[in-house]
């Protein structure tokens, strides 16, 4: 059975550049050896990253030896329940993309907490330029 996500449909691609997920395969698939639950679809912005890394969760900065750029705002990343919740509580919480938000994240996450931050964001960014 395909993993579902928090609308009840198949879990949809979050992305892959650069390419997330636990699995690195760009989707917020979810299974017993991720306990971090990476299961939010998050299209970070400024604040988030700069919040990410003020509780020790440094997302922006490149880490070449796991072949890790550092994210920056716009990208869309598989991020950590606990983590976006977190954020959420402080005030710093990211756009959600809820077609790929995985359906386990509602354990931690309320469904209308995370439609008060879903975002469409389109694959190709590059008409957003201008």
């Amino acid at each position: 059975m395909a993993d579902r996500n928090v609308l009840g449909e198949e879990l949809q691609e979050c992305g892959t550049d650069p390419v997330t997920g636990f699995y690195r395969d760009g989707f917020c698939s979810t299974g017993p050896e991720d306990l971090g639950s990476h299961t939010i679809c998050a299209v970070v912005t400024a604040d988030f990253l700069e919040h990410q890394r003020s509780i020790g969760n440094d997302l922006s900065t490149p880490m070449p030896v796991y072949g890790f750029a550092g994210l920056t705002p716009g990208d869309r990343w598989c991020v950590t329940a606990v983590n976006w919740a977190r954020a959420y509580d402080a005030g710093h919480a990211s756009h959600v993309v809820l077609a790929a938000t995985h359906e386990a994240v509602l354990a931690i996450v309320p469904l209308d907490v995370l439609q008060r931050h879903a975002v469409d964001v389109p694959g190709d960014l590059s008409g957003l330029d201008g």
